[in-house]
């Protein structure tokens, strides 16, 4: 008698793998983002440097990540790194980071812009937005509980559908807008107002641009891993850099710098510059799309670094199932979004956002180091894609990330250490769980 359990089917192709990707990076980011930028480097040029440097960071990022990707194409992603290169201890220090912080950090702060925006639009009448949130999370969490591939399609549609409307707003905003007004109108000044300034604005440019390193946890879902997920990779951030910048560049053009610094609605602003009015109704309905596309990527990505866990025995042991008949994580999704669905209730959006930055920096820069330890550790491991610009793709990547937290660790060291102690009082959970499984 067989006693194998079912696995996860390896059902995506490259288009599906980058378009969960983009969705997951385009978010609530690029509407929020950019004036809290504005106001930390108070000139435009430096408000561009920060978007196309976060851009080339991202991408330095993804690389490293994608030489790993291609080693060990299993669900988990940066989970399944960390374990390979540093043991069990690292590894489950990022999941129980991803557990308490990082995945219910993330759920709850785009879904709690997407209800807001949402009630602009729709009458919702005394619903709180943290209900309207929750009910979006649970309902997406039954769709990828029910099949991987309705998760994906449904991905892919809302992905392109972000990517046009965004193009089409710049192209208007140059075509059709009135610069003279416009920050790029007077002279480019590239020195921020304060180099702490710019590195604080490092920080939070790195939020709109989070994700690069998610779609990895589906490698084990996807067909040929080592054709398609370079494909996918490659051209998913490199579609969000070049839509982050544009879009940014039409903000500036648009609007003065200090009316980007001042406004929490930028992308609805510019927006009545082109179209008047129906401005805010149109970024509305472009915040709701993105945003539900956001959490939908979260709900597909999150679920596999918990099955990996689980699987290992780090954590509860049916959440490391495959469902028989739908053959997804089930469980392991629906412990995901009930997460998120307790997050929501309990912080607010900037208490999440900047919660999700901080806890996420220490493990990108262990799963980019990782890259240089498991090329000394196993030289001859066949390695279908490698880091282009070895080393020094990876080593940019590594000395920017290590001064951005220096840089915050002077600036807010009180959450910064927060997050840092978060991390470390996993330990005693983990010495708990290996010694109840005897290793």
């Amino acid at each position: 008698m067989s006693d194998e359990r079912p696995r996860l089917p390896r059902i995506l192709g490259a288009p599906s793998a980058a378009g969960v990707l983009v969705g997951l990076m385009i978010g609530s980011g690029i509407f929020r983002v950019p004036s809290s930028i504005a106001m930390l480097v108070e000139t435009p040029g430096a408000a561009g440097l920060v978007w196309l440097a976060g851009g080339v960071l991202a991408l330095c990022g993804a690389l490293a990540v994608l030489e790993l990707t291609c080693l060990y194409p299993e669900a988990g992603g940066v989970y399944v790194f960390l374990r390979e290169a540093y043991g069990k201890l690292p590894a489950f220090l990022y999941g129980w980071t991803r557990l308490l912080l990082l995945v219910p950090a993330s759920l709850g702060a785009i879904s709690l812009i997407l209800a807001s925006y949402l009630r602009t639009l729709v009458p919702l009448g005394a619903v709180p937005d943290r209900v309207v949130a929750a009910v979006v999370i649970a309902t997406l969490a039954l769709l990828n509980y029910r099949s991987l591939l309705w998760g994906a399609a449904l991905e892919n549609v809302v992905s392109a559908a972000k990517v046009i409307a965004l193009a089409v707003l710049v192209v208007l905003a140059f075509a059709f807008g009135d610069g003279s007004s416009g920050a790029l109108a007077g002279p480019l000044e590239f020195a921020p107002a304060s180099w702490s300034g710019f590195g604080l604005a490092m920080v939070t440019v790195m939020w709109a641009y989070s994700g690069w390193s998610s779609s990895a946890a589906l490698a084990g879902e996807v067909r040929d891993p080592a054709r398609n997920m370079p494909i996918a990779v490659v051209g998913g951030v490199g579609v969000v850099v070049a839509l982050y910048v544009a879009t940014n560049a039409a903000y500036l053009y648009l609007l003065p710098i200090d009316a980007m610094a001042g406004s929490s609605l930028v992308a609805a602003d510019a927006a009545r510059r082109v179209v008047g009015d129906a401005g805010g109704a149109v970024i509305a309905v472009l915040v709701v799309v993105s945003t539900f596309g956001a959490v939908q990527a979260a709900l597909m990505f999150n679920p596999r670094i918990f099955y990996a866990m689980a699987s290992d025995g780090l954590l509860f042991a049916p959440i490391g199932r495959v469902h028989s008949t739908y053959l997804t994580p089930h469980l392991a999704t629906l412990f995901t979004a009930g997460l998120g669905i307790v997050y929501v209730s309990l912080r607010s959006f900037e208490q999440l956002a900047q919660a999700f930055i901080l806890g996420a920096w220490p493990f990108e820069i262990l799963v980019v180091w990782s890259v240089f330890r498991l090329r000394r550790l196993r030289p001859d491991a066949p390695r279908p894609f490698r880091v282009p610009g070895y080393p020094f793709v990876p080593a940019v990547f590594l000395c920017a990330t290590v001064a951005m937290i220096v840089n915050a660790l002077v600036q807010r060291p009180g959450l910064t250490l927060f997050g840092f102690g978060l991390i470390l009082a996993g330990l005693p959970f983990y010495f708990v769980a290996t010694r109840r499984l005897g290793h």
